[in-house]
């Protein structure tokens, strides 16, 4: 368990039986239709701030992320609000998503989910060696090209499954990059993938900050310096023949509905 007086998280700690009774509050308040299903709530201990409901043979049960144990009711109300309006499919009120992603953007509590992250979760990689590229040698020559040699290397990988949704992504926590498999192909110039690998080395030299309520993953010098990148233009206009697809099966699905 996290030692969350350490991580001089809220007091006093809510038990399960008061989660309950505040998940309550919030089915009363957003479903008006009776009999309303009871509420199984509680506590457990994910790899995150994630906190999931679901509907079984009318009972509503809820798992709250632990890092929460000790949160102000506000802010487990408004989470309660935010989770059994997505069970019933009604519309949030702002309010609630204000009142919760403040809570989490929080330092202690960003601190604590990213703790309980590298303690509990863990990351899918596979090798920085692909079929065609290897991922560790781009990162090595783009790393003396633009960084003057000066990044620590994190983990690298090749994404498990091929997606074009997502090319790559930088995770801080589990300090890694994997990039998408899809571009492991000898018909994708090398200048893509060392355009997708150069954005994700530039979050590890700036990494996301969180200013007024808001996280900043792309900021201004993130931007200024994406744009120093060989070849730019080039690699986005390629970007977009590879995602290019996945759009139009988006729009197709759009318009069956």
């Amino acid at each position: 368990m996290v030692d969350y007086e350490q991580l001089h998280l809220y007091s006093p700690v809510i038990s399960d039986d008061i989660l309950e009774s505040v998940f309550d509050e919030a089915l009363r308040s957003l479903v008006k239709k009776e009999p309303r299903p009871e509420i199984d709530a509680r506590f457990y201990p994910y790899a995150g701030l994630s906190s999931t409901i679901r509907l079984r043979n009318g009972r509503v049960h809820a798992r709250v992320s632990d890092i929460l144990v000790g949160s102000p009711r506000d802010v487990l109300f408004a989470l309660a609000c935010i989770l059994v309006a997505k069970l019933y499919r009604l519309k949030t009120p702002k309010v609630h998503e204000r009142t919760y992603r403040q809570h989490t953007l929080d330092p202690s509590v960003l601190d604590a989910s990213h703790d309980t992250r590298r303690k509990r979760g863990y990351k899918l990689t596979t090798s920085s060696r692909g079929q065609v590229y290897d991922l560790a040698e781009l990162f090595k020559e783009l790393n003396g090209r633009y960084f003057a040699g000066k990044l620590e290397q994190p983990l690298l990988s090749w994404s498990q499954r091929r997606t074009r949704r997502v090319l790559g992504h930088h995770d801080h926590v589990h300090r890694a990059i994997v990039i998408s498999s899809t571009l492991d192909n000898p018909r994708i110039p090398r200048l893509v993938v060392e355009y997708v690998l150069y954005h994700e080395m530039l979050h590890v030299k700036h990494p996301l900050r969180v200013m007024s309520g808001r996280t900043i993953y792309h900021g201004r010098a993130f931007r200024e310096e994406e744009r120093r990148f060989e070849r730019f233009e080039e690699a986005l206009k390629w970007l977009e023949k590879i995602a290019s697809p996945v759009r139009s099966k988006i729009r197709r699905r759009r318009r069956l509905f």
